[in-house]
């Protein structure tokens, strides 16, 4: 586990994260992404995972086999 507020964590870091998981749920905004996570889909998942600063969004958490990145309502909502 780490605080992003103190450790910065990348996109390299990022996508080791996101490649433990089965199933990655993005929260941006209005919007829920789904994505299955492999090589073919790393810089669209990374786009919408990684925040302006080029930090991971926050929050994330992972629940089993799926993480869920950023917030949505609904998203959260559906746990």
């Amino acid at each position: 586990m780490a605080d992003a507020k103190k450790e910065k964590i990348d996109a390299d870091a990022a996508w080791e994260m996101i490649t433990n998981a089965k199933t990655v749920v993005i929260g941006k905004g209005k919007k829920v992404l789904e994505f299955a996570p492999d090589e073919e889909n790393r810089e669209e998942i990374l786009k919408a995972a990684m925040g302006r600063s080029g930090n991971l969004r926050a929050p994330t958490i992972r629940i089993g086999d799926r993480l869920l990145i950023g917030y949505n309502d609904d998203m959260y909502g559906a746990l």
